[in-house]
């Protein structure tokens, strides 16, 4: 279903959105903003992004990953990563330690504050999932979080 071009839910009434309510990416961006928007609001004291919230998550649930795999996880390049984890191990949310089998590379953790910060974010970002969604029921949930893998996942 897509909105009509002068709907009032796109804002101005009197301003054509000509073939842009019908797009697929049009739609994910003004999503993602809006989402992107209330997690920052939701999660302010936490000081922390919904990119790092993910890492966090990430690290803790396969700790002692290293860079490549978190990169490859999260779909981040290798310096992307580094100067991510660099801010997390700067703000001592995590532990970069030689790995034990390959001393070229690190073995990620998190720290006790990240775990702290890590157990408070997780139950805002529930409160915010649930703000998010709040017009779609649980099986609308389910199949737009179904369709939206297929659009990002592999062919």
């Amino acid at each position: 279903m897509s909105i009509a071009k002068n709907s009032p839910e796109q804002g101005d009434e009197n301003f054509d959105y000509d073939l842009l309510p019908g797009l697929i990416g049009y739609n994910l961006r003004k999503a993602q903003a809006a989402a992107f928007q209330n997690f920052t609001e939701s999660l302010k004291g936490c000081d922390i992004t919904p990119g790092q919230f993910g890492v966090l998550v990430l690290i803790e649930a396969n700790s002692g990953l290293n860079q490549t795999r978190l990169g490859k996880a999260v779909g981040i390049d290798r310096s992307t990563v580094v100067a991510v984890i660099d801010r997390l191990e700067g703000r001592g949310l995590v532990d970069r330690l030689p790995a034990p089998s390959d001393r070229r590379s690190y073995a990620l953790h998190l720290s006790d504050q990240g775990r702290a910060l890590l157990h408070q974010a997780r139950d805002l970002v529930v409160a915010h999932e649930a703000r998010v969604a709040k017009n779609l029921n649980a099986a609308e949930q389910t199949q737009l979080i179904e369709l939206l893998s297929r659009i990002g996942g592999p062919s």
